[in-house]
């Protein structure tokens, strides 16, 4: 059964709302100067996949070429990434993270980590079950966006 559109406007409009307030207090936790939400996504990915192109990474976190250059040059500015030609098009380089940029995601993820988990220990049990019984949805829903 579908559900109602006005219903899902509605549900749409509030998760919006929550999702973008709890990316906020946990982006506000960290350091001024600190990296931005997209080179942690940036970061993230080439961590979990390995070394990838300036325009795949583009593609894959939908940017545009320009951006992503921009983050790029951050990052690597940092110390976070390292650039080094494409061994099959000399034209092209891969873009790796480096142990800096490793331990810096780890570091951040840990205070993330832990500031979620302070809050969900104030919850019953019965309500972090609900949320972790959540959480498939919210990721194909993060999939499909």
């Amino acid at each position: 059964m579908r559900a109602d559109t006005s219903d899902s406007t509605r549900l749409a409009s509030e998760l919006r709302l929550a999702v973008g307030r709890m990316t906020r207090r946990l982006r506000q936790a960290h350091a001024v100067g600190d990296v931005s939400l997209s080179g942690v996504s940036v970061l993230a990915r080439l961590a979990a996949d390995g070394p990838d192109s300036p325009t795949s990474l583009a593609e894959m976190e939908r940017v545009r070429p320009q951006a992503m250059a921009s983050t790029l040059a951050v990052l690597e500015q940092r110390g976070l990434v390292r650039r080094t030609p494409d061994a099959a098009d000399g034209r092209r380089s891969i873009v790796e993270v480096t142990e800096q940029g490793r331990a810096m995601l780890a570091e951040r993820r840990s205070e993330s980590v832990q500031r979620l988990a302070a809050v969900l220990d104030e919850f019953t049990d019965r309500e972090r079950a609900t949320l972790a019984a959540a959480l498939p949805l919210l990721d194909r829903m993060a999939e499909r966006l």
